[in-house]
């Protein structure tokens, strides 16, 4: 019996078929998991890498640009962190300026743990930027930064 309210099978082909967040989130999920079988041996993941290439700076971040520039809520990403600090990764310490808030070291280990990753990133997204050539990944990157710059319409 059909329900007035039920969605036409139809419409589930079109939303599976175009949905651009749908592709997004799985091409995603793929990446991600290519990079965290290539970074296993390190014993990181694709996210503690950005998160660690994130924090390679002249001075220590604090907490706000960080999660700014790795779409992430604050919470989440002091969630994040909470590995990394434990095994001796990152540091978290009180800004001298300012000291309710914290900015973020990367430590000596994390620093080599970093420059152990970059060479195994180097050569894995060289190979897959090469499978995208035709779909000319600075056209790629420059379409998604937009998306994720851009402000939601209400």
């Amino acid at each position: 019996m059909s329900n007035s309210r039920d969605v036409p099978f139809d419409t589930t082909i079109l939303v599976r078929d175009t949905c651009l967040c749908l592709h997004v989130q799985r091409a995603a999920r793929t990446l991600s998991r290519l990079f965290d079988e290539a970074f296993q041996p390190l014993g990181l993941t694709s996210g503690q890498f950005s998160l660690l290439n994130a924090l390679n700076r002249h001075e220590p971040p604090a907490i706000g640009p960080v999660a700014q520039l790795l779409a992430m809520d604050r919470t989440t990403l002091t969630a994040a962190l909470k590995p990394l600090e434990r095994d001796g990764l990152v540091a978290v310490k009180v800004d001298p300026n300012d000291r309710r808030s914290r900015l973020l070291h990367l430590t000596d280990k994390g620093r080599k743990v970093l420059a152990s990753a970059v060479p195994i990133w180097c050569d894995l997204h060289g190979a897959i930027e090469a499978r995208l050539s035709e779909l000319e990944p600075d056209s790629l990157r420059g379409a998604l930064n937009s998306l994720s710059h851009a402000k939601p319409s209400t």
